[in-house]
């Protein structure tokens, strides 16, 4: 996926989850921050950032004229918009030989997953969770704890467990990655449950997302790129794969 009139800037402050006040060609402004995650350690003033031009804001009544994108974590480029991982995985997986009827949004039971597909003529269900904490190489997640994810996960093991296909998907947003694991110390029970779930036959995957920034162009790209070892509590490090 790609964004357009992408321009760099300076964090300044968050004044709360869905604004941030940036500098940008020496002026500051408010903008949208397409993620209500902490991002502590992503946001830290004086950070460089990219944000979005939005053109139409003024005639739209947008409130905001630009959106927080991306931020710069060193040298390495992080995405943070949550509804990238969806659009990422969609379009990978419409990619993938042996996958048809790919939809977003697929109710089933008493939930809504992010994409159901067909592979060899077998429904399957996939849940898509964005990752953008990282810390010497290991990505993390969740960075807060998290009762949706609680429930899509143990959802998607009971619908293993009946013999449907089903997977999860940790999209990590950015390069540099080691491997992924589940967030112990933020919420453990998300972490046993995912370990629970790939052992009833859920396929639990991590792949990073090449993230690159044209200046000249004004455009940032996003794509899933490679495949990261999956590390689950009293497990070995195992490849990702569906």
């Amino acid at each position: 996926m790609i964004y357009s009139h992408m321009r760099t800037g300076i964090f300044l402050e968050r004044p709360n989850r869905f604004t941030a006040r940036v500098l940008v060609e020496e002026r500051e402004v408010l903008c949208h921050v397409k993620n209500t995650g902490r991002c502590r350690e992503l946001l830290t003033p004086g950070a460089a950032v990219a944000v979005q031009f939005h053109p139409e804001a003024k005639s739209g009544g947008r409130k905001t004229e630009f959106s927080l994108i991306a931020v710069w974590k060193g040298d390495v480029l992080v995405n943070m918009d949550s509804q990238a991982p969806n659009q990422a995985a969609f379009d990978w997986l419409c990619s993938q030989e042996g996958f048809c009827q790919i939809r977003r949004e697929a109710v089933f039971g008493n939930s809504r997953f992010d994409l159901a597909f067909l592979q060899n003529n077998r429904p399957g269900f996939m849940e898509v969770k964005g990752v953008t904490l990282e810390e010497d190489g290991i990505a993390r997640f969740p960075d807060a704890p998290t009762l949706r994810g609680l429930k899509h996960i143990r959802e998607l093991t009971e619908m293993a467990r009946s013999g449907m296909q089903t997977a999860v998907l940790f999209v990590i947003q950015m390069k540099g990655i080691r491997r992924f694991e589940p967030n112990m110390a933020a919420q453990p029970e998300f972490g046993l449950a995912l370990a629970d779930a790939a052992r009833a036959g859920v396929s639990v995957m991590a792949k990073d997302c090449s993230v690159s920034f044209d200046k000249e162009a004004g455009t940032l790209s996003l794509c899933i790129h490679e495949d990261v070892p999956v590390a689950l509590p009293g497990q070995f490090p195992r490849p990702s794969r569906i």
